[in-house]
């Protein structure tokens, strides 16, 4: 028998990809042939799972494992893919197509070019006569005809005996599975039913002698003028009122700080089941530790998910791919899930559009919706296929459009009524930090930039405790004026959508998610006339409308009416500290903003220049003087972000990214991890809820009790465990 294949492989060729069952005499490899960098991506890495129970799809393709070289390897399994950057060995189970200019690349690589209409070598630019296809969806080019792997015709006898070889089980590969097992459905119709029954924040315990708390799920309002205390005789233009609102909470927090063992207890409290899709990149760039790390994240986000909350998965290089559909988080559907995300290969370019149309797919297309969805994308390059130049990333040229990576559906700007929010990740220092922060920024969602790779989980963490603790939806700030005399002015509302009716007596803020325990600050100006009689003026009255997404009922809060007192004579005005620290906030994030502008048009010394003078003002402010939090955080933060413009590489490395999450998180008021900063004066933790502090504990114990872990990450975490005050 032994005999036999070994004649068939000899007439099979040279550049043959297919398995052959090894015969005595073919001895295994040795375990040290095993790349070390793919053995970090085995399935070690995530949580403890039963991997024998699950049953792998073993539906053979060019780019998976269960095919590889015969032993007759060409010379290309010595060169680099010049489309993935990645060596093509001998062995390594990847198809290596061989063109006419004589140029190697992995097959996979080359048939999603051809794909996207690149016909031509991306090493010599020789026009090619046979296009590689990957199978039947490739629609030929006029005049082009199609090879196979091997170039022989698809009717060859003998390929009917290879199409019928048996999938090859490699030992010491069995726990990675082919990313691309299966024909995606036309339409994502299948996501799994809905269980309609209360979701509670400790899904282990399925008690529900749970007191009603809807009397609490409420919005506390606040509001303050800027001075309390007026000279009748006075009038002002430009008078400012804060508006502070606070979302109820539903954790009960204990034992902070606690090792695995004394965790926090979350309370029973019900909440909300979630629609979660991640965009995950696994592009060439992702091979070794990243894509390590990115599977125990995912391991991670999937074990703290409840068993209502559903998930999907969405793989992209140089296309997408579906890799699990719109599940429920039950232990079964954990264990499906674990098994998807351990078969993520890295290889191939980035295409981010394409995974954020399958995401956007997967969400409009599903037939029942929780209350909440929202989509995670993650990316550690640069958008190859649809953004045209490097923009953002270059001082000169012209500027990409980055609104085409974002599919219209989820584009908050179009005002469809179809929003979900995409939090973007940037991992590294080589990703698109601005068509990242675009696309969360024209999504209603966050940007956040990962420095260093160890502390993935614990963003992922941060952004998956807000999520899971949504309180209040689709919420709307109305401010009317009282005084007959009174016209408003501006709204002060970050990235929040704010309208002023034409009268100018009344304007509104759409807000839409808060999550628990959080805080919005909004500044409104408005016209103080002088009184000619009467001790006091009455200003404004605030209207609060929002949806419960527990009950789906409408709630509509009113606070009382801001006044402020006018006497005949008043003494020195005092300016409210409250107001003045949110101005400060507000004037550094346009002092970052205006920067980063100057930097994009080369001027770093410039860009430099206007932080400097943003701390010199904010240093002479009434909070500054007082020895404010806030104010002291602020003054880090633009420090640091000056140390980040020293030079254009110190910028284009880490200064760009670092300014554009600030600038997200301070726009949208919503906690965003942001380098590796570990200075506790930072505002990297400001808008950190007590939710997301605590699951970012649990995401350190998980991490520090874990061997494998220690091995990856750092000895220190980034992120802190405990919410500052704002």
């Amino acid at each position: 028998m032994g005999s036999k294949w070994r004649k068939a492989k000899l007439a099979l060729g040279l550049n043959l990809c297919v398995f052959v069952p090894r015969t005595l005499e073919d001895s295994p490899p040795p375990p040290s042939a095993v790349d070390s960098s793919e053995r970090l991506s085995d399935a070690a890495l995530l949580p403890p799972v039963d991997w024998d129970t699950c049953h792998r799809p073993m539906t053979p393709t060019p780019s998976s494992h269960g095919l590889r070289l015969s032993k007759s390897g060409s010379k290309s399994s010595k060169q680099t893919c010049s489309i993935c950057l990645t060596k093509m060995k001998q062995g390594d189970g990847q198809a290596i197509f061989t063109a006419e200019c004589s140029h190697s690349f992995h097959f996979h690589c080359i048939a999603s070019n051809v794909k996207h209409g690149n016909q031509v070598c991306p090493v010599c630019r020789a026009k090619w006569k046979e296009i590689p296809m990957q199978g039947p969806s490739l629609d030929l080019p006029p005049g082009r005809a199609p090879i196979n792997p091997i170039g022989w015709p698809q009717s060859d006898a003998l390929m009917t005996v290879v199409r019928r070889l048996p999938p090859h089980r490699d030992l010491s590969r069995r726990h990675v599975v082919p990313l691309f097992q299966a024909p995606e459905p036309v339409i994502f119709d299948d996501d799994e039913c809905l269980d309609h029954q209360p979701v509670y924040a400790d899904r282990s315990s399925g008690s529900n002698n749970v007191a009603d708390n809807n009397s609490s799920r409420t919005i506390a309002i606040k509001t303050c003028p800027e001075v309390s205390v007026a000279p009748r005789s006075k009038s002002y233009d430009n008078f400012t009122v804060l508006i502070h609102l606070k979302a109820a909470a539903t954790i009960a927090r204990q034992n902070p700080g606690g090792n695995q063992a004394t965790l926090p207890q979350l309370s029973l409290s019900p909440r909300v089941p979630v629609d979660l899709v991640t965009v995950l990149d696994i592009s060439g760039s992702m091979a070794g530790t990243k894509l390590a790390l990115l599977k125990r994240a995912m391991g991670f986000v999937i074990q703290n998910l409840g068993s209502n909350d559903r998930l999907s998965v969405i793989a992209f290089s140089s296309t997408a791919r579906r890799l699990f559909p719109l599940h429920r988080m039950t232990d079964t559907g954990r264990l499906q899930a674990l098994q998807a995300v351990n078969s993520l290969v890295a290889n191939g370019g980035t295409n981010i559009a394409e995974g954020l149309r399958k995401g956007a797919k997967v969400m409009e297309e599903r037939r029942e919706k929780n209350p909440v969805a929202s989509i995670i994308l993650l990316s550690d390059g640069q958008d190859t296929y649809t953004v045209n130049g490097s923009g953002g990333n270059q001082p000169q040229g012209p500027q990409p459009n980055y609104q085409s990576l974002l599919p219209s559906s989820i584009n908050s700007s179009d005002n469809n009524g179809f929003q979900i929010p995409v939090h973007a990740f940037g991992f590294g220092a080589d990703h698109d930090a601005s068509s990242m922060h675009s696309i969360s920024e024209n999504s209603g969602g966050t940007f956040s930039f990962i420095e260093t790779e160890a502390v993935l989980q614990d963003a992922f963490a941060q952004c998956i405790g807000g999520l899971l603790s949504v309180v209040v939806q689709e919420l709307q700030v109305g401010v009317e004026c009282v005084h007959p005399s009174l016209r408003l002015g501006s709204f002060k509302a970050g990235s929040y959508p704010t309208r002023v009716m034409v009268d100018g007596r009344r304007g509104f803020i759409d807000v839409g998610d808060l999550y628990a325990d959080e805080e919005r600050d909004f500044l409104v100006s408005v016209n103080v006339p002088a009184e000619s009689c009467g001790n006091e003026t009455s200003l404004l009255k605030v209207k609060c409308s929002y949806k419960d997404p527990l009950t789906k009922e409408m709630v509509t809060l009113e606070s009382d009416e801001v006044r402020i007192a006018r006497p005949e004579i008043a003494g020195q005005e005092v300016t409210s500290i409250e107001v003045d620290r949110q101005r400060n906030r507000l004037q550094a994030a346009e002092a970052m903003a205006l920067a980063r502008t100057t930097a994009e048009q080369g001027d770093l010394a410039g860009a430099v220049s206007i932080l400097e003078n943003c701390r010199r003002m904010l240093s002479e402010t009434v909070s500054a003087k007082a020895h404010d939090r806030l104010c002291l955080a602020l003054d880090a933060e633009l420090k640091e972000m000056q140390e980040r413009m020293a030079s254009r590489h110190v910028y284009e490395a880490s200064g760009r990214a670092y300014i554009l999450s600030g600038l997200s998180s301070h726009s949208w008021q919503r906690a965003t991890a942001r380098g590796d900063s570990t200075d506790g004066s930072s505002l990297v933790q400001s808008y950190q809820t007590p939710t997301m502090a605590e699951m970012l504990t649990r995401s350190q114990a998980m991490l520090l009790a874990s061997p494998s872990a220690q091995r990856l990450v750092h000895p220190f975490l980034s992120l802190g465990s405990q919410p500052k005050p704002r």
